[in-house]
C-alpha cells in the first residue's frame, strides 16, 4: 500500500486519524509526483511505487522501420504477490498502430504485450465512468484522454489516488458506492399522481436538474479532493454529495426533509467533518 500525501502540512493531521491496519494485504494507489515516502509510511505501512527505473521495459513487438516509438509507464501491483511493492512498469508503443486514446494504448498492451495487465473498461464513450484513472497526474477517462502526440513526453498512468487497489489500475470503490447508496439516489414520493401516469414536472423544474444528473459516478473528483483522501470513511465526498442535492432539487421529490436530516446528522456527528 502507498498513500498520496503533500508534505508536512497533513502529516499532523495523519496524527489524529485510526491508522488503517497493517494487516490488509492491498496496494494503495499513489502518485509519483512528491517526494512523500516519510510521510505515506507515517500513515500506515505504505510506500510509493518502484520506480520505473527499476523495472525492465517491455519493446513494442514487430517494430516497424518508420515507427513512432513513445513510452508508456503503468502502474503494476499484484493481489497474487502480496508482499510485493508496486511498482512502474514501462511499455513503448508504436503510435502510428495505436488509437489515439490513453485506452487504446492499454487494450493494445494486453492484447497484444502483456496479457497480465488488469484494467476497466467499457463503453468507449465517456458514458460508464469504468475507465477512471490518474493520466500523467490528472484524475480523467482513458478514453477521453488523448495520447500525447510527443514522443519525447512519457505517459504515466496510476490508479485513482487514494483508493485501494484490487490490481493494476482497478480501484476499489467499495466506499464510494456504500456512501452512494446511503443518500438513497432514487425517487421519493408518497402522493401517486393524479391520473396514475408518470410524475411530471415543469421545463422550469426540470432545468434546475441541468449540471446534476449528468454525473457518471467515474469517482474522478472524489478521489481528487483532499479532504475526501484525509477522511474517506466518514465524508461523503463532491461525487455522493453533487447526487444528493440532485434529489433535493427535484421538485417531484417528497422526501426533502429527510434528506436534510440525514446530511445534517452527519454534520453534528462528526461525520460531515473534512477536517479544513
Amino acid at each position: 500500500m502507498a498513500a498520496l500525501r503533500t508534505p508536512t502540512s497533513r502529516l499532523l493531521l495523519s496524527t489524529i486519524r485510526p491508522a488503517r491496519s497493517s494487516i490488509i494485504a492491498r496496494s494503495y494507489a499513489t502518485v509519483e509526483a512528491e517526494p512523500i515516502r516519510k510521510l505515506g509510511e507515517a500513515m500506515s505501512a505504505t510506500q510509493p511505487p518502484v520506480s520505473e527505473k527499476h523495472s525492465s521495459t517491455i519493446q513494442e513487438p514487430n517494430k516497424s522501420e518508420n515507427a513512432k516509438t513513445k513510452t508508456f509507464h503503468v502502474y503494476r501491483w499484484s493481489p497474487d504477490n502480496p508482499t510485493e511493492k508496486p511498482k512502474m512498469q514501462s511499455y513503448t508503443l508504436d503510435l502510428n498502430k495505436t488509437g489515439p486514446m490513453v485506452l487504446d494504448a492499454l487494450i493494445r498492451i494486453k492484447n497484444e504485450v502483456d496479457p497480465t495487465l488488469t484494467f476497466r473498461r467499457s463503453c468507449r464513450e465517456g458514458i460508464c465512468g469504468s475507465c477512471a484513472m490518474n493520466i500523467d497526474g490528472v484524475n480523467t477517462l482513458a478514453c477521453l484522454c488523448r495520447i500525447p502526440t510527443d514522443t519525447t513526453h512519457q505517459t504515466r498512468v496510476y490508479p485513482l489516488p487514494h483508493t485501494y487497489v484490487v490490481k493494476d489500475l482497478v480501484p476499489d470503490l467499495t466506499q464510494f458506492y456504500k456512501q452512494y447508496k446511503s443518500i438513497k439516489p432514487f425517487l421519493q414520493r408518497d402522493t401517486k399522481s393524479a391520473d396514475g401516469r408518470e410524475n411530471r414536472q415543469t421545463p422550469a423544474d426540470r432545468k434546475k436538474l441541468d449540471g446534476l444528473y449528468e454525473c457518471i459516478l467515474c469517482a474522478c473528483c472524489s478521489t481528487s479532493c483532499p479532504s475526501y483522501w484525509w477522511n474517506s470513511e466518514q465524508y461523503l465526498g463532491p461525487a455522493v454529495l453533487l447526487q444528493s442535492y440532485r434529489w433535493l432539487a427535484d421538485s417531484r421529490d417528497e422526501h426533502k426533509a429527510e434528506r436534510k436530516a440525514m446530511l445534517d446528522n452527519r454534520v453534528e456527528s462528526g461525520e460531515g467533518d473534512t477536517g479544513d
